[in-house]
């Protein structure tokens, strides 16, 4: 079962479905928020890829080795933890939701410095693809 299939039925189920958001709110937040994610990404050569994501243009793909490569595989293993899944899993699963993520955060083309509440943006980002 996939990670957004997981969240689905987590959250069509009735069931709590904030850990698993929370996982990638709480890797936004452990990377620094978006800008923090960005920086990482850019240190990792990746900058280019991950700019694409908050821009109003096209989301460039990213590769579930480069999201291990720019994260690490020790963060990839904590995410995978959370959502019950391998940490292959994870990181493909991540490099999916990920540009989606930030790009939902970033609407106007840019990283707003007062979007500091990740989950309920996660959330409701989430609750968008799912119903909307």
């Amino acid at each position: 079962m996939g990670l957004l299939d997981s969240l689905a039925g987590q959250l069509l189920g009735g069931n709590n479905a904030e850990g698993g958001m929370g996982a990638l709110a709480g890797l936004l937040e452990q990377q620094g928020g978006v800008s923090g994610l960005l920086e990482k990404f850019q240190q990792g050569g990746l900058g280019e890829v991950a700019q694409s994501w908050v821009s109003n243009g096209e989301n460039l793909p990213i590769s579930a080795e480069q999201i291990e490569s720019v994260l690490g595989s020790d963060m990839v293993a904590s995410v995978a933890d959370k959502f019950g899944v391998d940490p292959q899993a994870a990181a493909s699963q991540i490099s999916e939701l990920l540009p989606q993520l930030i790009n939902g955060l970033t609407p106007n083309g840019e990283v707003e410095a007062g979007n500091q509440d990740l989950m309920g943006a996660a959330m409701g980002l989430l609750k968008g693809k799912l119903f909307g």
